[in-house]
């Protein structure tokens, strides 16, 4: 059965003005969003994650506009929006967003209580005892115990990770269809990381939620993305479902993400690093952008700009290595290991 596309980005082109100079930090990336999904974003900072996604909800700074292309949610291509009327129908009711910092994200002069149902109220016809019982119902849901002494507590009685759960909690309050979490678990310890990892799975669940995680850690989202795709300088290189990116990667930047999680570091050895800067994107970028990090690029990665070559019906990857004219590279040992694993597994 055919899956049901919830967002589909066409040709997308977002520029910035900075210093008197326009930087393309979003270079022409399509990308479909299917129904009831998990979709991992990753990629180094500065590869454009967090501004592709805002572009769904309206949240770009004040010198960012889409410059090109089209974002089409429920038939209206809502890149066309240019005011805050327009966006309020969508951010929040339709796509609401998980921030990474939740300090900054909530009001330290406000009960807990009180923020999450002034989501409740906004978005719902619920008002008065049965807004402050459906957010106590939310709480729950959650994960805060006492839901009912929290209510009236504030930011500051709460650790990290608890405020995180808040945070969710006023993102699911507005019932969305699609929640975007940016880089959700990046203050948290690992244990809690986890417990947040496994929240937000059942809350998919529970409330029928698409969801779009954004993380520079391909590690974190190893048992919770469907799929994974792989952002550099601006552009989505590679694309394909989580078992694919993560065991039959392609493109030598996946590689090299791949290769930088811990699990991968010999004993006794420093953990591997990628060489080199990403390009400038004041400039226009000429071939394959990852190709001056590449010691293994061939001499038309800084010519051409690959197309995406497919894999399998749901893996493509950006890169000359896959054309059938180009020379066999291999991957590092430690990909070679994970792809043996994985076909001898099949």
């Amino acid at each position: 059965m055919k899956e049901e596309v919830v967002l589909s980005v066409k040709d997308l082109v977002i520029k910035f003005k900075l210093r008197g100079k326009v930087l393309t930090a979003i270079r022409e990336i399509s990308l479909d969003i299917y129904k009831a999904e998990s979709l991992a974003i990753v990629g180094e900072s500065g590869s454009g994650k967090s501004v592709f996604v805002k572009s769904f909800i309206g949240l770009l700074d004040g010198n960012g506009w889409i410059d090109s292309g089209k974002i089409i949610y429920k038939g209206q291509n809502i890149a066309d929006y240019n005011n805050e009327k327009d966006w309020l129908k969508i951010r929040g009711k339709e796509i609401a967003m998980v921030f990474q910092e939740p300090m900054t994200s909530l009001n330290p002069l406000k009960t807990i209580g009180s923020q999450v149902r002034e989501a409740v109220v906004l978005h719902s016809s619920l008002r008065g005892k049965a807004a402050k019982e459906k957010t106590i119902e939310i709480l729950r849901d959650v994960g805060i115990s006492k839901p009912e002494k929290r209510y009236n507590q504030y930011p500051h009685e709460f650790s990290g990770g608890m405020r995180q759960r808040v945070v969710i909690a006023i993102a699911i309050a507005c019932n969305p269809k699609i929640l975007i979490c940016d880089e959700p678990t990046t203050a948290l310890d690992v244990t809690i990381q986890a417990q947040i990892l496994e929240l937000l799975k059942s809350l998919k669940m529970k409330y029928n939620l698409t969801i779009v995680f954004i993380t520079h850690d391909l590690g974190v989202v190893a048992n919770v993305a469907d799929r994974i795709a792989v952002m550099y300088a601006g552009d989505i290189v590679e694309i394909g479902k989580s078992e694919e990116v993560f065991y039959n990667s392609q493109h030598p930047y996946t590689w090299a993400l791949l290769s930088s999680l811990p699990q991968f570091a010999e004993k006794c050895q420093s953990l591997y690093s990628i060489q080199g800067t990403p390009p400038n994107l004041f400039n226009s970028v000429k071939g394959d952008a990852f190709a001056s990090r590449n010691k293994k690029a061939l001499k038309i990665d800084y010519e051409i700009r690959p197309p995406y070559f497919t894999i399998s019906p749901t893996h493509k990857a950006r890169t000359w290595l896959l054309d059938i004219r180009a020379p066999k590279v291999d991957p590092p040992d430690s990909i070679k290991a994970l792809q043996r694993n994985w076909r001898g597994n099949r």
